[in-house]
């Protein structure tokens, strides 16, 4: 069974030692990601472009994984304000209205006080 890692270039991958996701078939495993424009490394002052900005970084890890948002089977969510919850509603309607994954939300601090919301899942690729 071979392992890949996948890198978004993320200036915490390389000063924490991890990897974005990692696919160990038929798994992947996307770490907690955040809403950080990993080419500008800048993230948005609220909740909603947050949610967003990390749907876009979660979608892209998958696609390099062979896989999409559509596979993913379970998420967890992880915010400093749970109450900052109800606000990702539409966002989170949009990405897994249809998909419908095993779901969790923890409040937790996180790395850098600007993030508002950090999201983990594992999906499955389709055909292994």
């Amino acid at each position: 069974m071979q392992k890949k890692h996948i890198s978004s270039g993320s200036l915490y991958e390389a000063e924490i030692c991890y990897s974005r996701a990692v696919v160990v078939p038929p798994f992947i495993f996307v770490s907690g990601t955040t809403g950080f424009n990993y080419t500008t490394m800048t993230i948005a002052g609220d909740i909603v472009a947050q949610t967003e900005q990390t749907f876009l970084n979660i979608e892209q890890a998958l696609q390099q994984a062979g896989a999409s948002l559509q596979d993913v089977v379970q998420v967890r969510y992880i915010l400093p304000n749970a109450h900052l919850f109800t606000l990702c509603k539409p966002v989170l309607q949009k990405y897994f209205g249809q998909v419908k994954p095993a779901a969790t939300m923890l409040q937790a601090g996180l790395l850098d006080e600007r993030m508002l919301i950090e999201i983990e899942v594992m999906a499955m690729i389709s055909g292994c």
